[in-house]
């Protein structure tokens, strides 16, 4: 097959995807384990610097457990017994476990922005170099680049199998795009030059064939780079729940070592006093130690989940309102509305002919590429209507509804 060829044969759809020789293979990421060891150790040394009192006063029950566990360990040091240094381990391991599930709950989102920072370095691009429009690709003169390279206007080449690079416009060539990253559907969408179906945003993947891209958008400005200042700058701010239900475990913390409290005096009286250690065990058994240590992590855990599917929750706010929604609408081109619009018929104007007006709209859609004008030069090919040849253009008087030769 000749070059010319081979540069118009019309795409299938089903090309196997591949690694173009001279190009490095890219490898998506996965979603983050939280057993990854690199995360826990990260989020290890979080939990003991959140063991200082200005981290630990914003928790009321936590702080309780906090002080309670330095007085046993006191105890210990002082009147050394297994039981007590039992005691004293198992509080201190109460506050490092709450402080911990509160360090990867929040280090699962920094490794959300980073795999997707990750996969925007580790992304390349062919990039067509003094390439125009409708030129052999074959002969065009390429280059290897990353994305933080590419500038509005540059032309990308990006075959089966690879990501796009950048946010752009596809101008020449159709592929299927697998857009499930940015969308969450997913089914491939077909991405084509002309029309409202060239868009393409950076980070979805050519799964067939192989398109011209027009870089749009600005090293900064993509689709990946927004999303990740958003999960960066996801603030977490309590809901009014979290406040309501905090109040409350405060005032059931301060009701229980009032009660605690009040046991020393009266076992004292009955011949019974009890030992420091006695009194904070009790304490930390009473006080709702699991929900006030676990309250931040379910919240930051919330606002990961959503991450996880594509939805970014600027708040913990909104998770909570999201929370209280049973009904949504989506309205999607082609599920309420109706999409591919397309010429029907031709209605002219009182003492006008239709050949007249059908030849006049297929003039002037010749060049448009959306498929209401390829639409429209459909319905005039009814007609019996064959394209005007180029040096008739500039002719009115030679129309173009004259036959075409035998």
């Amino acid at each position: 097959m000749s070059p010319a060829a081979a540069q118009h044969e019309p795409p299938g759809l089903g090309t196997p995807p591949r690694t173009p020789a001279g190009r490095p293979s890219r490898k998506r990421s996965g979603p983050v384990n939280v057993l990854e060891p690199e995360l826990l150790a990260t989020s290890a040394r979080e939990a003991v610097t959140k063991l200082h009192p200005r981290e630990l006063v914003k928790k009321p029950v936590l702080f309780v457990v906090a002080v309670g566990s330095a007085l046993t360990t006191l105890s210990a040091l002082i009147h050394p017994s297994v039981f007590t240094w039992v005691i004293s381990v198992w509080l201190w391991l109460t506050v490092l476990f709450a402080n911990l599930a509160e360090a990867v709950a929040e280090g699962r989102g920094r490794a959300q922005a980073e795999s997707l920072r990750k996969a925007r370095t580790d992304t390349v691009a062919l990039r067509l170099n003094h390439w125009t429009y409708g030129a052999n690709l074959r002969r065009a003169e390429t280059e290897v680049v990353t994305p933080a390279e590419l500038q509005p206007f540059d032309f990308v080449l990006v075959e089966a199998g690879e990501s796009i690079p950048a946010d752009g416009d596809v101008v020449d060539g159709a592929a299927m795009v697998d857009e499930s990253a940015v969308t969450g559907e997913s089914a491939p969408v077909l991405r084509e030059s002309g029309g409202d179906r060239s868009s393409v945003t950076g980070g979805t993947t050519v799964l067939s064939d192989s398109i011209v891209v027009r870089v749009t958008s600005r090293p900064g400005n993509s689709f990946i780079d927004r999303m990740i200042a958003l999960v960066e700058g996801a603030s977490r701010r309590k809901t009014p729940n979290e406040i309501a239900l905090n109040i409350l475990l405060a005032a059931l913390t301060v009701i229980f070592i009032l009660i605690v409290v009040s046991i020393q005096p009266m076992a004292a009286y009955a011949g019974a006093a009890q030992s420091t250690t006695v009194l904070v065990a009790l304490l930390v058994t009473l006080i709702p130690t699991t929900i006030g240590a676990l309250l931040s992590a379910i919240g930051i855990a919330g606002m990961d989940r959503l991450v996880q599917r594509n939805v970014i929750a600027l708040s913990g706010r909104a998770v909570e309102a999201a929370g209280d929604v049973n009904t949504l609408l989506l309205d999607k081109t082609g599920t309420i509305t109706h999409g591919n619009r397309e010429a029907a018929a031709f209605i002219p104007l009182p003492g006008t002919d239709h050949t007249r007006l059908a030849d006049a709209a297929q003039l002037s859609s010749l060049a448009d590429e959306t498929p209401e004008g390829r639409s429209v030069v459909a319905l005039a090919g009814r007609y019996g209507l064959q394209p005007a040849a180029a040096e008739d253009l500039s002719n009115p008087a030679s129309p173009s509804s004259a036959p075409a030769p035998g």
